[in-house]
């Protein structure tokens, strides 16, 4: 029988199976704090490796687009990178570069286009003519397209064409209000029938990056505003109504998102751990704006050396919906901080990912307001406005984490993205620490899922998007989905081989990122509804490897089996045997020791009745 799907609460394409039962993270874990560290910048270098093609799983498809080696993205909330158009054709865009020996001096706007059958070849010099950051693009006039980055000292830098795709871009700056002209961290979306409405955010320069303060504000939010395709502005590098001196003290950068607008109506969300969560949206085309809080703050008007208790927050990463009926659904990342004179602390092994619409009431200031944890006080509801969280991949009913973890400053689950579907249904996409995904010292962040069909009321099953077995060993993260759909959801993300970042707090040697296009079929209208399961097993390689202690493997099951497993040398003598193991559906961690082997090369067998995989490591 066929029936129309929609969406991942009844998706039978899904291979991975995960427990909806929310399982919380061990006390000790979170209860761990660390000190606030800003980014370092070191660039000790690494030679370049060859980045392999990586093939996508049984329900996604992915198109490898880019490189880069510059591989923080965003400071918290992703800025939009990825367009679909009408005729099927799309762009994708990323902050690149190749040369960490010269501090990045070629980096600039990595650019993608696909022309309705193919993505182009990896591009091989950034968009600009000169040195950029943190490029957001949007669509303009009837077929071009907008990137507008932020470049060191100066203003914004606009780079554009009329065709979207082809041709040569035009240049132009966009300096910021007189005496506080360096703009950092900007936003853009465009809207009108003809797409010449630009509406800009950005940041005047901090005091924690060697600006001044604009306004009273130790970095100022502007807005502007183009009627005309940026020839002239309407508004420019105006504080709105609502968040300014009057409200706030400061914000700090990409703590801000931009709605997708819908015909007149254009919102935006903004807020971090240190300021609370407001909504500001118009309902006429982005000249007058109306706040609603959606986090109180629980110490108002907070500013650097005030001590504070220990508090649940929003965690800076946000993301923004307008649906059809022009109401805005909000998903932000939960964290936990605390304040004392001269430093602030967050809790690394804390997080999920709250919703609210603008039929909910506010969260209030109670400390605990969004303590995703049961506390009486915890305003949180789960599948209700608690949506996401870490999942229990090994359904064995605990977060198996290991006690270290890849530095954002945001909660575990974060980096949201909200979409509205062409259906009517929104999808919440997601980047979370995961168990059984690590490398021995650190568990990855993997890209994660979920549908709801009735406006936010429900929302679904689980589906962990990265779940193929080439991304075992893969940190995969900033998610930016394309604010349209056609049956797919695409999006763009960044992953490496390492937990956190080279260039914030050089948590690890620069690696080759490599920039992917996800396409995720949320909807089908032609599934059986009895569809058979099969008993297909996928191996991973072992790591690592070579080895000479422990090695693990990662075995992706479809249905509860038992597994067998049997190392042998190279003259066919059985060394290792692990037999009757209770493989359940999705991902499985098999664990073996190599310390009391010879060097060599060996072969690793895993069994399920007359299945079966076999493949090579090394003992060193």
């Amino acid at each position: 029988m066929k029936n129309l799907i929609i969406l991942l609460s009844i998706f039978v394409i899904t291979t991975t199976t995960i427990s909806q039962e929310r399982i919380s993270i061990n006390k000790s874990l979170r209860n761990k704090f660390l000190k606030h560290q800003p980014s370092t910048n070191s660039h000790e270098g690494i030679s370049a490796s060859t980045i392999p093609y990586k093939s996508g799983n049984t329900f996604t498809q992915e198109d490898l687009i880019g490189v880069t080696r510059y591989d923080n993205q965003s400071n918290a909330s992703i800025p939009k990178k990825m367009y679909l158009y009408d005729d099927g054709t799309m762009a994708a865009t990323w902050t690149m570069s190749m040369d960490e020996n010269s501090f990045f001096a070629d980096r600039g706007t990595g650019y993608n286009y696909f022309d309705g059958s193919s993505w182009g070849a990896y591009p091989s010099a950034r968009v600009e003519d000169i040195k950029v950051h943190r490029p957001a693009y949007a669509p303009l006039g009837e077929n071009g397209e907008l990137i507008v980055s932020h470049t060191s000292g100066t203003g914004l830098y606009f780079a554009s064409r009329e065709e979207k795709g082809t041709g040569e871009w035009d240049y132009s700056e966009f300096p910021g209000p007189a005496g506080n002209g360096y703009l950092v961290w900007n936003r853009v979306v465009t809207s009108g029938t003809d797409r010449n409405r630009i509406h800009l955010l950005a940041l005047t320069l901090p005091s924690s990056h060697g600006g001044l303060p604009y306004e009273d504000l130790d970095g100022a939010l502007l807005y502007s505003l183009s009627t005309d395709g940026g020839s002239t502005w309407f508004k420019q590098n105006e504080v709105l109504d609502g968040i300014s001196s009057d409200e706030y003290t400061g914000f700090a950068g990409d703590t801000y998102a931009f709605a997708e607008p819908k015909d007149d109506i254009v919102a935006f969300v903004v807020g971090d751990p240190w300021t609370g969560l407001a909504l500001m949206k118009s309902e006429d085309g982005g000249e007058n704006f109306d706040k609603t809080t959606i986090w109180e703050h629980p110490y108002p008007m907070w500013s650097w050396g005030t001590p504070t208790d220990t508090f649940y927050c929003a965690d800076g990463s946000q993301s923004a919906v307008i649906d059809d009926e022009g109401k805005v659904h909000v998903a932000f990342g939960i964290n936990r901080v605390m304040a004392e004179d001269n430093s602030t602390f967050w809790y690394p092994f804390v997080g999920g990912i709250a919703y609210w619409n603008e039929d909910m009431p506010a969260f209030s200031n109670n400390v605990n307001a969004l303590n995703p944890y049961g506390h009486p006080d915890s305003e949180l509801i789960t599948d209700y406005n608690l949506i996401g969280w870490s999942q229990d991949v090994n359904n064995n009913g605990q977060l198996d984490l290991l006690d270290e973890i890849g530095l954002y400053y945001i909660g575990l689950s974060s980096m949201p993205q909200l979409v509205f579907t062409d259906e009517g249904s929104l999808i919440l996409v997601y980047s979370s620490v995961t168990e059984t995904y690590d490398n021995g010292l650190q568990n990855y962040r993997h890209i994660w899922a979920r549908g709801s069909v009735d406006g936010g009321t429900t929302w679904g099953s689980f589906d962990l998007l990265t779940s193929d077995l080439v991304h075992i060993f893969d940190e995969c993260v900033y998610p930016a989905c394309a604010a349209h759909t056609d049956g797919n959801l695409y999006l763009v993300y960044q992953y490496d081989g390492s937990p956190g970042t080279a260039v914030w707090s050089s948590q690890h040697p620069y690696l080759d990122n490599t920039i992917s296009v996800l396409t995720y079929p949320y909807y089908s209208t032609d599934v059986n509804e009895e569809t058979s399961i099969t008993h297909k097993i996928e191996v991973s390689q072992n790591y690592p490897n070579p080895s000479s202690g422990e090695t693990s493997i990662h075995v992706k099951l479809q249905s509860a089996v038992t597994l067998d497993l049997k190392v042998i040398n190279s003259t066919g003598q059985k060394v290792i045997e692990q037999k009757g193991m209770n493989g359940h559906p999705g991902m499985n961690k098999i664990t073996f020791d190599l310390s009391g082997l010879t060097r060599g090369i060996y072969f690793y067998t895993v069994s399920s009745g007359e299945t079966e995989v076999t493949m090579k490591l090394v003992v060193e």
